[in-house]
């Protein structure tokens, strides 16, 4: 299709213009060939005639379609030219805020002049390992390219960064370091990589100033060299610095600043360090003062200066070196405050005693004389005479400037030096990376030397570039095998000649400087004569004799002559040099030294740091006079010397381009200026790449994205099998000429212009089944709805028609009720009617009979009161005369009673006279006072009883007592108010007197009352209907008010509820941050374990270096037989520190700085564990010692029998051992085959036999030992009476404990004799005090009686006491607690109502929070008692039974000989296994390695029980325990714990071994949780199960170990999953089409990305579904925890979300409606895999949720503000940041999709403003969920499992 067809109708071109450069129109009529003038549309809406050139006729270029537009690389623009490369760059700058795209070979990298947060750790993750195509352009993957490149071809690789100043060189330039540093690490611990970076600020100090254009200019170009060994890790670096700009230390032009560490230093003036300095303020010196801006915006130069020092101290330079440095520099400063006065014309002097140069003096340790006179005079040397002339004041000047500019020089070439030796390494390098940050191409106003050497370099470096680029596309064809022509593109050889050939320029400016009296006026003229008019690359000025101007590849440049001779000669006095050389300073000679070797042509010289090659050149000895030849060499041959060997280093080195645009002159963040930016680009080659790619086939495609992209153009009879023939088919038939396309052997190469074309068939071709499309749904659109309106109106028509049949019914029906109310109407009426006369005529009735009534009742009233008086009359008369009576007949018996017993008392006095009676009297006295004192003593009894029925009486009759007053106050108060009453009464009958007066004058007016009372009755109906509305009103009000309160109070709990769910929340996610805290610890202990046996690993093998010509190990070998060492709190206690040998300097020549700071941090850190354990158990100690010194009196006897009870288990463990030794001996005996050995006489024999009798002598001993302690302890059984069960317990437990601290037997036999003799009373003789001893027995019988009844007052004494503390303490806290009620009571008095409410609630659950922990508590301690005392009743009995077992079985060996041996037959009983395993000490190392070291999970996991090794191991531990054995429980422990480190790091990265592990350690665990014998575990364990609980030691320790190293194996899970996953995921979830068709394929250009078609080696979803189902069935065969397998898909799902959506952020092409499609398709097939796994409540579902909202952002409409407040509202999971990147980054596929507007992005910013999230771009992949292993209880039993022959565990034996 030729050209011109494409400018019809509606196509969108190009146009120049003089603001904007290009301006998009568009065609309002065809284009016909011969039309002279183009009909345009400008975007701005005016209309426009474009003529065309009359010469050329070009057509102006058309605009690419609006899909391609913003693509990631320019190439892949169907149309190719300036117009749509500005176009493409700024609409990624400003609309997507991208800052680099491709353009071919070269990334084009835009300064935003803004922080973005694309440069973090995360982000270089993401690049590391990827394709160059797959992401987004950016300075990592460019580094990526040639770190992959280094390590696939071997080749050396170069990164040159290039471009104006402030475009951003030296920042990409950093990145590029900084990602090399990142990804590869060091191959030592020496921290190389950072001190490659540390280089940065120093060379930033030292070389970079601010100027007009940028704040940190670069004002030297370097070369850094990586250097990487065979395993590509960083060993090194060395860099090589070029052209200096001197003259910036002495001048420094308007708003600029001379490099950045003299305002470091003046900034940093205050230190105390800095004080012999004597500086001060930048605005004091000369040489800092002069640009006016010493201060830059954002920049604090002390910090700067801090980062400087710190950089110097990490690259090795000492603070004296320093100090000199900083000396050196402030001399410098004050050299520049030196003023000259003039003598006369030609000489001048310094004052006397001139401070600034007396300082510089002292600073340089120079003499002061000396340096004065020689700054004033100069020597001139002739071959006979040496003169000594003196210099005018400006020559002084020039000449003080000078010198200051080199010094500078040598100082900073010292520095490079310095730096490239801190960066140097000994180890061999294997390859390198080279980064080039010079300067780009310079033209200003005025422009010199320095931009003339500048413009030079950039002229070699777009030689290289543009051959490197036509090579790229000649190899291109080649291996496609097209048919190429040669493409015409500049060639820059002829300006490079002008510049460096034999009489070219730099030749002629060298012999002008050789001349004697040259100067710049006559070298111009030389260049005048011998290039103008001869060369058309150089031209002469029309207005000016001293300039040239020469024709560079990107701009015509004129050059002022002015200044070219000095500069090139650099001319500084000897005599100075001379006296600096002299200094007293010894840094100061050491800058100079180089002046005095004969060194290369490109070594350092004044002007700038040469090129370091990477092999040191070696020092030949030349001719006397070559030192001074080769010092007097100029700076442009220097230069052009050092250039040639960079273009050689790149030649050699595969490069990659990177070139830094600067958008605008104002520094302005996101802001585009075209004309710079088309400047830039035509400087820096960008657009001569476009026009070499424009020239041949710029469009590429495979065939396969060809057919995919183009299917729609084709028909299904077009389809063949063959993807290549199907695509030629079709591309004959749409492209007639077939000069515009090629086909090669994977691709398909088109000219410009012809993939637009085949867009536009395209997007014709849908736009047409689009329509077809709409024209079809219209149709069937408006019938629906035809169909909706007729069926509307058919059901209005029937709804209307019943609407007036029902009106007509209604009509019928009111005028029958009609009738009807009518009739009732009239009967009510005369109803009631009737009902008014009968109701008056019953009203008079009754009035009537009650009137007859009442009469008759007053009558009966009168008669009946009437007889009750005649009744009380008379009742009292006969009362009274009975009184009368009964009172003379009582005092007539009185006086007859009275003269009675006169007449008996006279008798009385008679008797009492007589003798006999007083015999009579005594007679039986004895016996009548001893029944008295029985009677008293039982009266004393009953005393005792009524006294204490009298104390309650009393009780209950205080009580009554109390009652019965309280009622007498309530009578009283009644008596009074009686009193009241009966005032009134009387009062109101004084009153009803009156009212019977006024009842008269009342009856008067009873006519006007009635009246009265009828309107009081209707007022009063009134006022109570008002009252009764009132009172409804009132009702509802209540109601309200408690419905209101109602929903307060609900209210109020929610919101209680809610707080509490969210402090619950919060309080989970502390404690999930808390244990990720941990188990990151965890992990990175675990790494630096890893690390530390590495080390000691390769010190090993440094140590033991084999001799030349040994036989060369395994690699594997020595790693698969390094040890681990176990550390623990038990370990540590017990085990020795490791010690290893340092090995010394000259044996190991690398550096070991990590590894002995490592060794001694684990030292110090095992000596602190140490001295904390030593601490901890001496404090125990000292508590358990206090403890029984306070309870050792009363239980001195419990210690007595608790000692026997040792002392008879120590004698039953000897009674077993030596029971043990006999049947050895005896099994010895009998097991010997030689006859001779045991035949009876042999020397064996007798030996054997002598042992034996012995033996059994010593068991007699024992035996009778026993007998004699178990008596004695029956006998103190029975005559201890137990007084406190828990006390005892208690008590012998705290002696227990003391007695097994006594390890020595003699100690324990000593310490039981003196307790004997101190309970032992004295003997005494009791025959001394009587013959047959019963006063002594009388004697101990009352001492006994005493005792006890002084024990039972002692008791009854501290009973009472305590009793009364208690009540004490009781009331005590009564009191607190009632002023603490008090206190809370007048609190909530102030508070509001509802506060109050809330007050008293939190009060009243903080009272009940405290109770429940305080009865926990409790719980807690009885539950320890409890079990404390079941494990010794469990001991206790088990050591009883052992002991009467071992004494019935105990048979003296001579009766087993002296017995005949019969033979009987014995019934073979079944074996009743206690679940336990037996082996001998050593064969636990056959054990270890046959179970878990040699062992395969695959054969274990299909054949046998999940986690028997768990068992087996529990079992062997359940017997070591039952054994008591300490030692072997622990040596058990560790080397399980160690073998299963050894296996993982042997077999780490096989994911069945890992998961096998996981799950026994798990299993493990919980076996070891299960069988612990704490309650908590114990719930679900049958009674069999609590039988088989561990006995003697408690392992929560060892519990915790373990559960640490299933942190450990669970993260190695983890990543190992990670690992096998993460190649997948790209191509599975984003790449891969699983709905075929959906997405299409866009041009890719030079940059090819991953092809989305599942070719044979790609993934797919199916594949990660694969993958998910082999991992979930590998655990559930392990037997892995349900729980934990929950844990480990949450943690597989969110790597695949996370890794999945940082993909997405980072690639562009990803981000469309289509994309966001399949990756929903492909999240609901993983959720339909959680489903059929039953995993939906894993929480694996929720780590999709960030995916799951970036697809449906990039579905959802972006066009509305309230698509906007929806998208807020959806993208709940993802931040802001990730947000707007999608946004920025949505790319439509298709012509009918559209883009994001600027506008819509912004309004989303600005709702989200508010949203506190993360600034973080991209998720942490890394990131690992804290693990949990909730306790899993196994129902197996242990005595049911059966150990496989095939473990080989034959030594092992059930128990």
């Amino acid at each position: 299709m030729a050209a011109s067809e494409l400018y019809t109708k509606f196509a969108r071109v190009w146009i120049p213009d003089p603001e904007e450069v290009w301006k998009s129109a568009e065609l309002l009529k065809d284009y016909k060939p011969g039309d002279k003038v183009l009909l345009l549309h400008l975007e701005e809406g005016k209309d426009l005639e474009y003529r065309l050139d009359p010469k050329t006729k070009e057509l102006p270029h058309l605009r690419n379609p609006d899909i391609l537009v913003g693509e990631n690389d320019l190439t892949a623009l169907s149309y190719l030219h300036e117009p749509a490369v500005l176009h493409n760059l700024r609409v990624r700058f400003i609309d997507s805020k991208l800052i680099y795209t491709y353009c071919g070979i070269v990334l084009v990298a835009i300064n935003p002049y803004e922080q973005l947060p694309i440069y973090g750790e995360d982000i270089i993750n993401a690049y590391s390992g990827q394709n160059m195509g797959d992401m987004d352009p950016h300075i990592f993957a460019v580094a990526e390219e040639a770190y992959k490149q280094m390590a696939r071809d071997e080749r050396n690789q170069s990164i040159i960064v290039s471009g104006e100043s402030g475009a951003g060189k030296t920042v990409s330039a950093k990145y590029a370091m900084r990602y090399f540093a990142t990804v590869s690490g060091s191959a030592s611990e020496a921290n190389v990589e950072e001190k490659v970076l540390a280089s940065n600020p120093i060379m930033e100090s030292i070389g970079n100033a601010k100027t007009t254009r940028n704040d940190n200019s670069s004002r030297f170009g370097k070369y850094i060299e990586i250097g990487f060994d065979k395993r590509y890790r960083i060993i090194g670096a060395n860099m090589r610095t070029y052209l200096l700009e001197k003259s910036r230390v002495v001048f420094q032009a308007e708003e600029e600043r001379n490099y950045h560490i003299f305002y470091q230093l003046c900034a940093s003036a205050n230190l105390p360090e800095f004080k012999m300095l004597r500086l001060g303020n930048a605005n004091n010196f000369h040489y800092t003062k002069q640009g006016g801006s010493p201060v830059i915006e954002g920049v604090d130069d002390t910090k700067e200066m801090a980062h400087t020092r710190q950089a110097c101290t990490l690259l090795g330079i000492s603070e004296s070196y320093q100090m000199g440095i900083f000396r050196i520099l402030a001399g410098i400063l004050h050299l520049g405050n030196v003023a000259f006065t003039s003598r006369d014309s030609d000489s001048c002097t310094i004052p006397p005693k001139h401070e600034p140069l007396s300082i510089f003096c002292d600073l340089m340790g120079v003499d002061y004389e000396e340096m004065c006179h020689w700054l004033c005079h100069r020597k001139l040397a002739t071959t006979t005479e040496t003169y000594i002339k003196p210099i005018s004041k400006l020559q002084a000047t020039n000449a003080r400037d000078a010198l200051a500019k080199h010094i500078y020089a040598k100082l900073f070439n010292w520095i490079v030096d310095h730096v490239n030796q801190a960066l140097h390494s000994a180890v061999k390098q294997h390859s390198f990376i080279g980064v080039l940050d010079i300067y780009g191409f310079e033209t200003f106003e005025i422009n010199s030397f320095e931009q003339f050497c500048i413009n030079y370099a950039n002229e070699k470096l777009q030689q290289q570039f543009n051959m490197h680029v036509f090579k790229l596309e000649q190899e291109e064809y080649m291996k496609e095998q097209i048919p190429w022509t040669l493409i015409d593109f500049y060639d820059n050889q002829p300006c490079i000649n002008l510049i460096e050939s034999k009489l070219g320029i730099l030749d002629l400016l060298d012999e002008e400087c050789k001349m004697p009296k040259g100067t710049d006026d006559t070298w111009a003229q030389k260049l005048y004569n011998t290039h103008l008019n001869k060369c058309a690359l150089f031209e002469k000025p029309r207005l000016s004799n001293k300039a040239f101007i020469i024709q560079h590849f990107a701009d015509k440049v004129e050059y002022q002559c002015e200044g070219f001779l000095e500069k090139n000669k650099d001319t500084v006095f000897e005599e100075q040099i001379k006296v600096l050389k002299s200094s007293k300073f010894k840094m100061l000679p050491e800058l100079f030294q180089d002046d005095e070797k004969a060194i290369s042509p490109t070594s350092a010289t004044s002007s700038g740091r040469t090129p370091l090659t990477r092999t040191p050149a070696k020092l030949t000895k030349g001719r006397p006079g070559q030192t001074a030849k080769e010092h007097k060499k100029t700076v442009g041959h220097q230069f052009r010397n050092s250039l040639h060997l960079l273009m050689e280093t790149l030649n050699a080195t595969t490069p990659h381009y990177v070139r830094c645009i600067k958008p605008n002159d104002f520094k302005f963040p996101f802001t585009f200026d075209e004309k710079r930016a088309v400047q830039q680009l035509r400087a820096c080659g960008v657009l001569e790449t476009i026009r070499i790619s424009a020239a041949g086939f710029p469009s590429r495609w495979t065939y396969q994205e060809f057919f995919s992209r183009y299917r729609v153009l084709m028909k299904q009879k077009d389809v063949l099998s063959d993807r290549k023939q199907t695509c030629k088919n079709v591309l004959e038939k749409l492209i007639a000429d077939k000069d515009k396309y090629q086909f090669g052997k994977t691709k398909i190469f088109f000219r410009a212009g012809q993939v637009a074309y085949l867009e536009k068939l395209r997007a014709d071709k849908l736009r047409a089944a689009c329509i077809r499309i709409q024209k079809t749904i219209r149709g069937w659109l408006l019938r629906k709805k035809y169909l909706r309106m007729r069926k509307a109106a058919i059901i209005v028509q029937r709804y209307v028609r019943g609407y007036q049949a029902r009106c007509y019914a209604k009509f019928l029906r009111r005028t029958k009720a009609a009738t009807i109310i009518q009739k009732y109407w009239r009967m009510y009426i005369v109803r009631r009617r009737y009902k008014i006369k009968r109701m008056a005529t019953i009203v008079l009735q009754s009035y009537l009979r009650g009137y007859l009534a009442r009469n008759r009742y007053h009558k009966m009233l009168r008669e009946h009161k009437a007889v009750i008086i005649q009744k009380w009359v008379r009742g009292w008369l006969a009362r009274t005369y009975y009184r009368r009576s009964m009172h003379a007949i009582i005092y007539l018996q009185c006086c007859f009673r009275r003269m009675m017993a006169k007449r008996e008392l006279k008798k009385l006095k008679i008797e009492a006279r007589s003798v006999e009676r007083y015999k009579k009297l005594h007679i039986g006295m004895e016996n009548k006072i001893m029944q008295l004192q029985r009677k008293v003593d039982e009266q004393n009894k009953d005393y005792k009883c009524l006294m204490e029925k009298l104390t309650n009486l009393e009780g209950i009759y205080t009580s009554e007592t109390e009652k019965l007053r309280s009622d007498l106050e309530r009578l009283q108060l009644s008596e009074e108010e009686a009193k009241i009453a009966t005032g009134r009464v009387l009062s109101l009958q004084e009153e009803i007197a009156k009212l019977r007066k006024d009842l008269e004058q009342t009856q008067s007016e009873k006519k006007s009352i009635e009246e009265r009372a009828d309107r009081y009755k209707q007022e009063t109906e009134q006022l109570v209907s008002n009252l009764k509305e009132e009172n409804t009103l009132l009702k509802q009000e209540k109601e309200a008010l408690n419905h209101l309160i109602v929903e307060q109070a609900k209210e109020m709990t929610e919101t209680m509820e809610k707080k509490l769910v969210e402090e619950t929340k919060q309080l989970e996610l502390d404690l999930n941050d808390e244990r990720l805290r941990y188990q990151n610890l965890l992990n990175e202990f675990s790494r630096l374990e890893e690390r530390y046996d590495d080390l000691k690993e390769e010190m090993t093998l440094m140590v033991n270096v084999p001799k030349p010509g040994h036989k060369r190990t395994d690699s594997t070998h020595s790693s698969n037989e390094s040890e681990y060492t176990f550390s623990s709190e038990i370990a540590e206690t017990e085990d020795m520190p490791l010690r290893t040998e340092e090995p010394s300097e000259k044996k190991v020549p690398l550096d070991m700085s990590l590894f002995l700071k490592l060794q001694k941090r684990v030292t110090e850190l095992e000596q602190e564990k140490q001295v904390m354990q030593d601490e901890l158990d001496r404090k125990e100690e000292q508590v358990l010692r206090s403890k029984a010194k306070e309870e050792e009196r009363p239980q001195i006897r419990g210690a007595e029998l608790e000692y026997e009870s040792l002392k008879r288990q120590e004698l039953e463990s000897e009674n077993k051992k030596l029971k043990n030794e006999l049947n050895e001996l005896r099994k010895a005996l009998s097991e010997k085959s030689a006859p001779e050995v045991t035949a009876p006489g042999a020397p064996a024999y007798r030996v054997l036999m002598e042992q034996l009798t012995s033996v059994s002598e010593e068991l007699d001993v024992r035996k009778e030992e026993v007998l004699i302690l178990r008596s004695q302890l029956v006998s103190q059984k029975e005559a201890i009476q137990p007084k406190d069960d828990k006390n005892t317990m208690t008590d012998s437990t705290i002696l227990l404990e003391d007695v097994q601290k006594m390890k020595d037997k003699g100690e324990i036999a000593q310490a039981y004799i003196g307790l004997k003799e101190t309970n032992r009373s004295p003997a005494m003789d009791c025959h001394e005090l009587n013959e047959d001893g019963e006063l002594w027995l009388v004697y101990e019988g009352l001492k006994q009686a005493n005792r006890l009844l002084e024990s039972q007052l002692q008791s009854q004494k501290r009973s009472h006491e305590n009793e009364a503390e208690a009540l004490r303490g009781e009331i005590q806290s009564l009191k607190e607690e009632n002023n603490r009620q008090q206190q809370l009571l007048a609190q909530n008095l102030q508070l509001p109502p509802e506060a109050r409410i809330e007050a008293s609630l939190q009060h009243e659950i903080t009272r009940l929070t405290n109770e429940n922990l305080d009865l926990m508590e409790q719980l807690e301690k009885q539950d320890k008692t409890v079990r404390k005392l079941k494990k010794q009743l469990k001991v206790f009995a088990k050591k009883i039974g052992e002991l009467e077992v071992g004494q019935m079985e105990n048979i003296s060996p001579g009766q087993i000989i002296d017995e005949p041996i019969r033979p009987v037959n014995i019934p073979r009983k079944e074996k009743d296994f206690q679940g336990m395993l037996e082996y001998k000490k050593e064969d636990e190392q056959k054990l270890v390695k046959n179970l878990i070291l040699e062992l395969k999970p695959r054969g274990v996991a299909v054949n046998l029980i999940p986690g028997l090794p768990a068992y087996i191991l529990f079992m062997c531990v359940r017997h070591a325990d039952y054994l008591n054995d300490d030692q072997k429980v622990r040596s058990l422990l560790t080397s399980t714990i160690n073998s299963i480190k050894k296996v993982l790091k042997k077999r780490g990265d096989d994911f069945e071994t890992v998961s096998f592990w996981l799950s026994n350690t798990c299993r493990f665990l919980h076996c070891l949780k299960q069988y612990s014998g704490e309650e908590g575990f114990m719930k679900h364990n049958t009674s069999r199960q609590n039988e088989h609980c561990l006995t003697n030691f408690d392992l929560a320790e060892y519990r915790q170990v373990l559960s640490d190293l299933a942190i450990q194996i669970y993260q190695q899970l983890v990543r190992v999953l990670e690992n096998i996953l993460q190649p997948m995921i790209v191509s599975g979830m984003l790449e891969h089409e699983t709905i075929q068709g959906v997405s299409g394929v866009k041009p890719t250009g030079l940059r090819k990305r991953t092809s989305s078609i599942a070719d044979e080696g790609t993934y797919t979803l199916d594949s990660i579904l694969r993958q998910l189902n082999s991992f979930h069935s590998v655990m559930c065969q392990h037997g892995m925890d349900p729980e934990l397998i929950k844990q480990v898909v949450k943690q597989m799902f969110y790597i695949v979300g996370a890794i999945t959506l940082n993909n997405l952020l980072l690639r562009k092409d990803m981000c469309s409606w289509s994309k966001g499609m399949q990756i929903r398709y492909n999240v609901s097939q993983l959720e339909e895999w959680l489903r059929d796994k039953n995993l939906m409540n894993s929480g694996a579902k929720e780590t999709l949720e960030p995916l799951i909202q970036a697809a449906q952002l990039l579905q959802v409409k972006k066009k509305t503000d309230d698509d906007a407040e929806a998208i807020c509202s959806m993208c709940s999971a993802l931040t802001t940041a990730q947000i707007v990147k999608v946004l920025n980054l949505y790319t439509p596929v298709n012509e009918f999709e559209e883009r994001v507007s600027v506008s819509f992005i912004r309004t989303i910013q600005m709702r989200l403003r508010d949203r506190k999230d993360s600034p973080q771009l991209l998720m942490d992949a890394k990131h690992i969920f804290p693990v949990t292993f909730p306790f899993n209880p196994s129902s197996l039993a242990l005595e049911t499992i059966q150990i496989p022959a095939s473990l080989g565990l034959g030594f092992i034996s059930r128990v």
